[in-house]
């Protein structure tokens, strides 16, 4: 019992993992977009030329 305990166990660990993963690279896409919507429509600054979108 303790075997088909410990695969089922193992198998929700990594349908979970797998889960998280994949939510992970979504959330880094969405990422990616708002940075490269961010770089394509920055604002112009005083002289001229381009700032940044960001405060780092």
């Amino acid at each position: 019992m303790v075997p088909v305990i410990l695969v089922l166990l193992l198998a929700l660990i990594l349908f979970g993992a797998g889960f998280a993963l994949k939510a992970l690279w979504w959330v880094a896409v969405a990422v990616l977009v708002v940075w490269l919507l961010g770089f394509l429509f920055r604002s112009t600054g005083a002289g001229g030329g381009r700032t940044r979108w960001y405060r780092w």
